[in-house]
């Protein structure tokens, strides 16, 4: 989120709504729960600015920022969707929460325009299945979740 546009608000945006009106999920948008931590715990602050003005207030920050994201994906989460783009590959984040999913072993589903040859092989390796858009990985979706929801109906 730290380098991408809009913190990535607008494909989480979307695609959660989509799994919530199509899929009947339960989402996690790290946006929306970060915004919710940061009012709290900073309310009148820029966060972004900390890194430069008071890092051991900052790390403190992040440091929660990833246990409460860590602990979703740990004791919450079914699976994982990641966007992997330019700004993915810049931060630590993304890298991270796909590190945790794999040792829980939760399918981590990536949507990517970047060759496999330039994303890190780490990174594939906790990848359960690769999407070149945004339209396949919500048909993959519809088929593998769809059947198994309509049949604990």
């Amino acid at each position: 989120m730290e380098y991408a546009t809009n913190e990535g608000r607008d494909w989480r945006s979307a695609l959660q709504q989509w799994l919530e009106q199509t899929l009947k999920c339960s989402v996690f948008n790290p946006n929306c729960e970060s915004d919710r931590f940061l009012r709290s715990e900073l309310p009148n602050g820029d966060f972004r600015l900390l890194k430069a003005n008071n890092l051991p207030r900052y790390t403190t920050i992040v440091s929660q920022l990833v246990d409460l994201d860590c602990d979703e994906i740990a004791h919450r989460s079914d699976f994982v969707i990641c966007y992997w783009d330019a700004s993915a590959s810049r931060g630590a984040g993304t890298k991270g929460e796909l590190t945790i999913a794999k040792y829980f072993d939760k399918p981590v589903y990536m949507v990517t325009s970047t060759p496999p040859d330039e994303i890190p092989g780490w990174v594939l390796g906790c990848t359960t299945k690769v999407f070149s858009s945004f339209d396949q990985l919500k048909a993959f979706l519809r088929e593998s979740l769809l059947p198994n929801l309509s049949s604990m109906r």
